[in-house]
């Protein structure tokens, strides 16, 4: 069991979400100060997506995400930050006479592009989906070993920690080919993705398989979706991992309740310390996981 857990909270997502919780944070200042309160109820690290203010949608403006860290620097609120980099791969196949073309909601852009908010704010760490993968019904999430080398060389230059987000056992074998072809700083960082469709379930069985998978000395947590998000919270602590919780992976608290960000993280806290472990600080996150310090 881990006895000092690391809570990061991933405050939004890009999900279409707003038509099933009111008050999730779409406005850079929402989302913010959702980062704030997640911090102060014992989240160590915050995992942000922005959102366009317009719409709610999930965006990859660098003028959002430059707003919202700015925000947090600001606000003397100690916490590590995690920028997404996974926009960028979404792609809908036509449904017209030529599947080759993208259909609506495709949003297609190389490695560099994928990057360019994490190249201008340095944040400690940010995503690296580690694979191609159905997600969804008719969306296909692309991420190529070509895309993943380009991305993990140019994190790597930039003292960027990358959190290899795995979802599925593939994921990981790719995961520890970058880190062969020494593109990955020791040590490695891994989120084990769980109850995504169409990756593994969220389940005692995925989480071990996908743990005992990893390479030696990998620092890592894991995370399940939905109903599934506290059962998985209790599992990673005792398989040994870090956690993950927030309004991008559930909505509700308990049946029928929404939750905010802070709730979250505090019902994840209420776990860990029933079952023993402690809550690591953002300074001792820094330690456990292995960054700079940026």
């Amino acid at each position: 069991m881990n006895n000092n857990v690391v809570i990061t909270c991933a405050v939004t997502g890009a999900a279409d979400t707003l038509s099933r919780h009111p008050d999730i944070p779409v406005t850079t200042a929402q989302i913010a100060d959702a980062v704030i309160a997640a911090a102060k109820a014992g989240a160590a690290v915050a995992h942000i997506h922005v959102r366009d203010p317009e719409t709610g949608q999930g965006s990859r403006d660098v003028g959002l995400f430059t707003a919202v860290v700015e925000r947090v620097r600001a606000s003397d609120t100690d916490v590590v930050i995690n920028l997404t980099a996974g926009m960028g791969g979404s792609w809908f196949p036509s449904e017209g006479e030529d599947p080759s073309q993208p259909g609506p909601g495709t949003d297609m852009v190389g490695p560099e592009e994928r990057l360019e908010h994490v190249d201008k704010l340095r944040p400690e760490i940010c995503s690296l989906d580690c694979g191609t993968m159905n997600f969804g019904d008719n969306e296909i999430y692309v991420s190529t070993p070509g895309y993943l080398r380009v991305m993990a060389k140019l994190l790597q230059g930039w003292g960027v920690k990358p959190e290899m987000e795995v979802f599925e056992l593939g994921h990981i074998r790719l995961a520890r080919q970058l880190i062969h072809e020494e593109l990955i700083d020791a040590p490695p960082l891994f989120q084990i993705c769980l109850g995504i469709p169409w990756g593994a379930d969220a389940d005692t069985d995925s989480m071990l398989a996908m743990r005992n998978a990893l390479p030696s000395g990998a620092r890592w947590a894991g995370f399940g979706i939905g109903r599934t998000e506290m059962p998985m919270v209790a599992q990673a602590a005792l398989l040994g991992g870090n956690v993950r919780v927030g309004l991008e992976d559930n909505l509700y608290l308990e049946k029928g309740v929404l939750a905010s960000n802070a709730d979250l993280v505090t019902r994840a806290r209420e776990i860990l310390e029933r079952l023993g472990a402690s809550i690591a600080s953002p300074a001792e996150a820094r330690q456990i996981l292995g960054l700079k310090g940026i």
